[in-house]
């Protein structure tokens, strides 16, 4: 709607001052396509102020010329990179564990035995006295003497017994372990069916035009069933194999030791006696009588004793196993990605620039072979020409662009070498 309205208003100002300003006209609706996202109340100001300059400077209307421009820009590529990524995988590790087991111990006891001690008793007997009395007679006296006598004792020897031990052993035995198979299985899945379906009953349908009505009967419809069906899948399972490994047991076994014991031996020794004597004197004497006393004499006997000994048992333990187990790890991987970019490149724009129209009047003081076609800037003679030039800023954009396109602004008569080189500057290669 913008660029309908400024082609319009164009037009009629075209239109209005006749053919000096069509050359003018036209370069305006050139530069309204490259200024379409200007308001259109300035664009149309500064169209106004333009031809009305323009008509007042009719004796050097110009001519509008268009230009390609590059234009420095970036485009959004993508390029292949790498991204590192953690996979889970799975690690097999073996964490210990306790299993409770049965230990062979010993165990101090008290077993009954029988000891034989000798123990004191007092003997009824009769034990000579003797009697003063005054008798010529020979008197017997006793002197003692000592006899050689074998008394009994005990010595202490090494007597053989056997004792019980347990020695260990290792005996080939099967354990389970697990294996991982595959087992199948049947899996249900359903798929959608279309079936036809009868509609009971009588439907009507219409009247036609003559006022007959139509029913129907036995009508029939599409429904969606879904049918089962089985799919033979496999799925992970474990079966129990048996393994060899070897186990721990205790054999019994008898081995010979030697224990202390008494022995009963006869030593050597000597008894004080009495040997009778007789001897004849004259003096008080003695007349052997018979009176009851007592003896200390040694019996024989067995008391029970109790003796320490060991007796095996069994005690509760715990031994230290390996149990296989998995562990979830995550492992490094490269994933292929593509990465953003910005590459440089170049656009051409095409802009519009003013030029004066090249002086008629002083043709005949030049003598130059070439025709004039208007690129002949060399018209000194007047030093009051006004010009028009663009602005020299330039933008990054394409509306700065168009819109400074535009903006014309009056200039003093300049040289013909300045002229020169501005035009030389009007237009740059790219990376200039």
């Amino acid at each position: 709607m913008r660029i309908q309205s400024s082609l319009v208003l164009t037009a009629f100002f075209a239109f209005s001052y006749g053919p000096c300003s069509l050359t003018s006209g036209k370069a305006l609706v050139d530069q309204q396509t490259a200024a379409s996202q200007i308001p259109n109340a300035k664009i149309a100001q500064q169209r106004v102020d333009l031809d009305v300059h323009h008509h007042e400077h009719d004796h050097d209307p110009g001519y509008w010329k268009k230009k390609v421009i590059w234009k420095e820009g970036w485009k959004k590529v993508w390029k292949p990179g790498k991204k590192q990524i953690w996979v889970p995988s799975w690690k097999q590790i073996w964490k210990p564990i306790w299993v409770p087991i049965k230990v062979p111990a010993w165990k101090d006891i008290q077993v009954p035995a029988w000891k034989q001690i000798w123990k004191p008793i007092w003997k009824e007997i009769q034990v000579p006295a003797w009697k003063d009395i005054q008798v010529p007679d020979w008197k017997r006296i006793w002197k003692p003497i000592w006899v050689p006598i074998k008394v009994p004792a005990w010595k202490d020897i090494q007597i053989p017994a056997w004792k019980q031990i347990w020695v260990p052993i290792w005996r080939e035995i099967q354990v389970p372990a697990w294996k991982e198979i595959q087992v199948p299985e049947w899996k249900q899945y359903w798929t959608p069916e279309w079936v036809k379906v009868g509609i009971p009953g009588e439907k009507y349908l219409g009247k036609d035009h003559d006022g007959w009505e139509y029913t129907s009967h036995d009508l029939w419809k599409k429904k969606l069933i879904w049918k089962s069906h089985w799919k033979k899948i496999w799925k992970p399972a474990q079966k129990q194999i048996w393994v060899p490994s070897k186990k721990l047991e205790w054999k019994e076994e008898w081995k010979q030791i030697w224990k202390p014991g008494k022995k009963q031996i006869y030593v050597d020794d000597k008894k004080l006696e009495w040997k009778e004597a007789w001897k004849q004197i004259w003096k008080p004497a003695k007349k052997q009588i018979w009176v009851p006393d007592k003896k200390l004499e040694w019996k024989e006997a067995w008391v029970q004793i109790w003796k320490p000994a060991k007796k095996q048992i069994w005690v509760e333990d715990k031994k230290l196993e390996w149990k296989e187990a998995w562990k979830q790890i995550w492992t490094p991987a490269w994933k292929e990605i593509w990465l953003p970019a910005w590459k440089k490149i170049w656009k051409p724009v095409i802009i519009s620039e003013w030029f004066p129209t090249p002086d008629h009047h002083h043709h005949h003081h030049h003598h130059s072979p070439e025709p004039e076609h208007g690129w002949d800037r060399k018209d000194t003679a007047k030093a009051n020409k006004t010009l028009w030039k663009r602005a020299d800023t330039a933008s990054n954009n394409e509306t700065s662009v168009a819109v400074q396109s535009t903006q014309l602004k009056p200039m003093k008569h300049i040289a013909s070498g300045d002229r020169k080189e501005t035009s030389s500057k009007a237009f740059k290669f790219p990376g200039a």
